[in-house]
């Protein structure tokens, strides 16, 4: 299941979409031990169904997100939402029976199936993974020469299929969708920039590298010098590259738990070493402004030629550290 997320219009008219569908939000709290009449899930910004709105600009520049192992496709919509207000037409993916839990059309409500992860399953995972995204890719190509890829022929957003420019595909992704980014963009020259946040990698592309533009973000356990696959992917890298380093980030920061799920942690009652851990100490307002700003700038350079923000380490944002 993928969702496409882009600038508006007439969007008022539209049902506000859900964070999580109703069957997937039933499981999310299933999952967590959570009341299922007592806790509310947030709504996202954005309305189903509503026409694109490309305003000033030619076509959108299109960006794929994927999700961490056990995650879900709306973890990271922060990052989503802004760079879908700010011209982008971004393509989230749920990989389907590795992701925590998908809900289709029907109903139906797929959970991970691949037990607990380790390096094997990991690796495994990313060419799954990587199979997804090129499929997506190819029913984007599809959508873009007038056909309609949805299996049940529901409608298409209104100026959808003039709306995306595929010369201009960028990609991210969080945890182990950054190791699929990196992956990805060594399978298809289709994806012409990389970021990664908080990300490992796996695959041929540690020893081959990448001649395309990747960039990393990453928590104190995600750092470069504690990761030997992450360094050795770096040194063959030919391309433009960034390391940004958040020493007071945890793994979850590059998401949207400190937004809109740390209301939930009394009731999952975690340990302070896994607060540590998953969340950081830095706080959430300074969590959204650099999720804001980051992903969209590398998106901005290297799909727009435009912007400086990459260029050094900048007074506005000073818990974010250039790695050399």
């Amino acid at each position: 299941m993928i969702s496409l997320w882009y600038p508006a219009k007439h969007a008022r008219h539209y049902p506000i979409a859900p964070l999580l569908t109703p069957g997937a939000a039933a499981q999310f709290k299933s999952d967590y031990g959570l009341p299922q009449d007592a806790v509310v899930l947030p709504a996202s910004h954005g309305h189903e169904g509503a026409p694109v709105d490309r305003g000033d600009d030619d076509r959108l520049p299109v960006v794929l997100y994927s999700h961490g192992f056990n995650g879900l496709r709306s973890f990271n919509t922060l990052v989503v939402e802004e760079l879908a207000s700010r011209g982008y037409l971004v393509v989230t993916i749920d990989h389907t029976h590795e992701a925590a839990e998908v809900e289709f059309p029907d109903g139906r409500v797929e959970v991970n199936a691949t037990g607990p992860g380790d390096d094997h399953v990991y690796a495994a995972s990313v060419d799954v993974r990587v199979a997804d995204v090129q499929f997506v890719l190819d029913q984007l190509e599809v959508i873009a020469r007038g056909g309609n890829p949805d299996v049940e022929r529901r409608a298409l957003p209104a100026g959808l299929r003039h709306a995306f420019d595929l010369r201009k595909i960028g990609m991210f992704g969080h945890s182990l969708g950054g190791a699929t980014t990196s992956s990805a963009m060594f399978a298809d020259s289709r994806i012409k920039a990389g970021l990664s946040l908080d990300g490992g990698v796996f695959g041929p592309v540690i020893d081959a590298g990448l001649d395309r533009p990747f960039m990393r973000v990453s928590s104190p356990r995600g750092h470069r010098s504690l990761q030997p696959r992450v360094a050795s992917f770096w040194s063959h890298l030919s391309g433009w590259r960034r390391d940004l380093y958040i020493p007071s980030a945890g793994h979850l920061t590059f998401g949207d738990f400190q937004l809109y799920y740390s209301p939930l942690l009394p009731l999952l009652n975690p340990s302070d070493e896994d607060i540590e851990s998953d969340v950081g100490s830095i706080e959430a307002e300074r969590v959204v402004a650099i999720q804001r700003a980051y992903p969209r700038a590398f998106f901005d350079l290297h799909l727009r030629h435009r912007g400086h923000l990459l260029d050094a380490p900048s007074p506005a944002y000073p818990e974010v550290l250039f790695v050399p």
